[in-house]
Formats: C-alpha cells, structure tokens, sequence
C-alpha cells in the first residue's frame, strides 16, 4: 500500500516511467478477473489492455480516495461489460447452458495462468460450482475469495452497499452448502 501510494504520487507529479511498475503491481489480478468474464484469453488480454489505457487516460482527474485496487477493478468490470455489449455475445456473462464453450475456453486459460495441476483443478470446480448462483451472487463470491478483495472493495467496485455485498455473499454461500448438502454454519 505504501508503495501504491507512493508510485501514485509520483505519476501524478508527472513521472510517467513509474507507470510500469504501478501495471506490473495489478496486472495479473485484472487479467485474471478479466479471464473470469471473457470467452478466451485473447479477449481478456485485450480487456486488460483497455483497462490499464483507460486509468492512464483518466489519472489526470483521479482523486486518490480508497483503495487504487478497487478503483482498477471498477474500471476493469465495466471494460468488460462495454466489451460484451459491443460484441453481443451472451457467453461472457451466460450461466445457463452446461459446460459452454466459454467455461471450457475458461478452463484452458486458468491452466496458462496458474502453476500445478491441484490448484488448476481447484479454480475450475470453484468457478463450475458458482455458476449456480445468479450473477450478481457470483460476481461477490468471485470478488471475495479468488480475488481476495474486502467487503469495502468489492462494494466500491459494484457501486452497492457494504451491506448489501455481506448479504449477498452470506446468501450465496446459504445456496452452495445448501447444494453440497451441508448444513448452514
């Protein structure tokens, strides 16, 4: 943090060659989360890319207030919302049809991304196991526990209550101990 704070500074005072390691700092996070939402890597790339070239176009008028992660992260959900819209493809986001091409894409791109097969194979249950839920219940429980993001994070980035992102994951993890057969802790 102090680091962030310190390189946000500087970029602010105009340093711009400290760009790089404020990007190298996030830019497997985004690109992960990016991956969770786009039909392949390729897109998800492009996604990330977009991301980082829209907050050095805004930086000018950025007001360092909470976290810069957060901010990131709205930037990067809303660069993949704009991407899904403009190419009208309903795989993104869809959650309806069994094992899609999009989670299979998903799946070989985690493989890229994470090392060993235990931890590969435990993101993929983890995200087949989520799609259960609604996107919105989804989207909490992927910000929580594979992003690692706080409540006050994660309600930055949705532009929702605090409460309201407690309350979704409270219900969200209600309906997969609920499938697991597990009784409510």
């Amino acid at each position: 943090m102090m680091r962030e704070n310190e390189l946000l500074r500087k970029i602010a005072k105009g340093e711009t060659e400290y760009w790089e390691e404020l990007i190298g700092m996030y830019y497997e996070d985004i690109l992960r989360y990016c991956i969770y939402h786009a039909p392949d890597k390729t897109a998800a790339e492009d996604a990330v890319q977009e991301t980082f070239l829209k907050v050095i176009r805004y930086m000018p008028n950025y007001r360092h207030r909470g976290k810069f992660r957060a901010f990131l992260y709205k930037v990067a959900a809303n660069t993949c919302k704009d991407q899904w819209r403009k190419c009208a493809r309903e795989e993104w986001f869809d959650t309806d049809s069994e094992a899609s091409d999009g989670e299979k894409k998903l799946s070989e791109e985690m493989i890229y991304l994470e090392t060993g097969y235990a931890k590969t194979e435990g993101n993929i249950n983890f995200l087949r196991l989520i799609r259960e839920l609604s996107k919105e219940q989804r989207e909490v429980v992927y910000l929580k526990y594979a992003q690692e993001l706080s409540f006050r994070e994660i309600a930055e980035i949705l532009g929702i209550p605090a409460r309201t992102v407690q309350s979704r994951l409270r219900i969200s993890l209600k309906k997969l101990r609920k499938k697991e057969g597990k009784p409510d802790a």
